[in-house]
């Protein structure tokens, strides 16, 4: 098995910069309907996916379900405006990691204070800010995938030779997916804490005078 490691390592980082946020003032001003909605995104995010010439970005079904599962507030007039698009951004980001139930709860609070205010602090303040964190947080991130890559090479020198560096990979893969499953068992307890939070709000009664 021959495996060339830093052609690897190289079309990682590369992936790495292809993945670009879509900016608020890329997102169209005016409503949309449903095939516009999925043809900006496909466009938008194409890039990201694994698969680009057959993975699907959104369909219509699954917006249908986000409507129905309360992820995403009903369309007016069968259109979408700006803080619909915004949120099935977040919702594409999330739904690769996160439940329905957990996206629910994250995005509930958002939608509810924030969706279709006009006020200056709106959705798309949250979302500008959020997503302008992307370059800053995707150049620490390559420089900790260099290091886990480094410390992968490292391993397994003992190995026979015609399974050392699938073995290295191994290690390689294994160590992102430790990241990724402790980072996912972080959200998911800060979202439980919403969860609780929550919860302790509504069971809470005025007190009589």
């Amino acid at each position: 098995m021959t495996i060339n490691t830093e052609d690897l390592l190289n079309s990682i980082m590369a992936s790495l910069d292809r993945i670009g946020y879509v900016k608020s003032e890329d997102i169209p001003n005016i409503d949309l309907y449903m095939d516009q909605v999925t043809t900006f995104m496909e466009s938008r995010l194409k890039s990201s996916t694994r698969n680009p010439g057959e993975d699907k970005i959104l369909t219509k079904t699954m917006i249908n379900n986000y409507a129905k599962n309360n992820l995403l507030p009903p369309p007016v007039k069968k259109k979408y405006s700006k803080d619909h698009v915004m949120m099935l951004i977040f919702i594409y980001y999330y739904k690769g990691i996160l439940s329905i139930n957990d996206i629910q709860t994250l995005l509930k609070p958002i939608s509810d204070k924030f969706f279709g205010v006009s006020k200056e602090f709106n959705l798309e303040t949250i979302y500008e800010m959020v997503f302008g964190l992307e370059e800053e947080q995707t150049e620490v991130l390559k420089k900790d995938i260099v290091e886990k890559f480094r410390i992968s090479k490292e391993t397994f020198n003992d190995a026979p030779e015609d399974s050392k560096e699938f073995l290295q990979i191994f290690s390689f893969i294994c160590m992102l997916s430790f990241d990724v499953y402790m980072k996912r068992l972080l959200i998911e307890k800060m979202i439980d804490g919403l969860n609780v939070e929550s919860n302790d709000k509504k069971q809470q009664k005025p007190q009589k005078e």
